[in-house]
């Protein structure tokens, strides 16, 4: 038994309104991550001494140079995810220090959180990973910087990508 037709139509209108709409949660995404990891590569710039002394706190390795990469890192990969350019690269890189901050800072928390003494969304690293996770796989989306990029690099006569893909 077909669906009445009143119901069809309202599904495909439906449909179509989420294809529409489809660019907006890697924007979202990108612009609240990106926003995000600027501040905190801005915060970590703006006292370098404070960012390697936690860092050696930490036991990282290294913390000087260590800081003044991640500091760097977070702040221009900020920018980058904000533009959505390069962005799988970025979120890859960023990803990578989300790993170093679960084993480290937020060790205790991630272990806690896993052993049932707490929320694992409480630990703002697995949601920043899962999120950076995410536009690796996803991408950035079709309002971004990769997208027009795309575009433009892509050889006449080829055929168009496939409508979301970047």
């Amino acid at each position: 038994m077909k669906a009445p037709a009143l119901v069809r139509r309202a599904a495909a209108l439906g449909i179509r309104l989420a294809g529409a709409l489809s660019f907006l949660p890697p924007l979202l995404t990108r612009l609240v991550i990106g926003y995000a990891f600027y501040q905190a590569g801005q915060g970590k710039l703006a006292d370098p001494g404070r960012t390697a002394e936690f860092f050696a706190g930490l036991g990282i390795p290294f913390p000087a140079a260590n800081a003044a990469f991640v500091s760097r890192l977070e702040f221009y990969g900020g920018l980058l995810l904000v533009a959505g350019l390069l962005t799988r690269l970025t979120a890859v890189f960023l990803g990578s220090t989300m790993a170093v901050a679960l084993m480290t800072a937020d060790k205790p928390d991630f272990l806690g959180a896993l052993a049932g003494n707490g929320e694992l969304t409480d630990v703002d690293p697995v949601v920043f990973g899962l999120f950076l996770l995410w536009l690796i796989v996803v991408g950035p989306g079709l309002v971004s910087l990769d997208a027009l990029l795309r575009r433009w690099l892509q050889p006449e006569g080829a055929p168009a990508a496939p409508e979301g893909a970047v």
